[in-house]
């Protein structure tokens, strides 16, 4: 299944707490055709969040923006993505 990342710039940098009810919305309202995978999360000096960067897998870009209408939090993407991992470069 394509990959996609998505990226959500936070204008108000937020605890873990108050990130919370985003990433339950989508866990919620993935589907079979596109689902939220895993996030890497920015943090300013103080702990708190600034950007969450969220890997998806999914049919097309399109599902992945069906899902995203219904999660509380700006975005930019989805952009296809490819993982490579060192190892791939041994």
């Amino acid at each position: 299944m394509p990959k996609f990342l998505v990226v959500h710039p936070i204008k108000t940098p937020l605890t873990v707490p108050e990130a919370t009810p985003v990433a339950k919305a989508a866990k919620a309202n993935s589907t079979t055709n596109a689902y939220w995978v895993r996030s890497w999360i920015q943090l300013n000096e103080e702990g708190k969040i600034v950007k969450i960067l969220c890997e998806w897998n999914a049919t097309n870009a399109n599902a992945v923006l069906e899902v995203l209408k219904k999660v509380p939090a700006p975005f930019e993407g989805p952009y296809p993505m490819l993982i490579a991992d060192s190892e791939d470069f041994r």
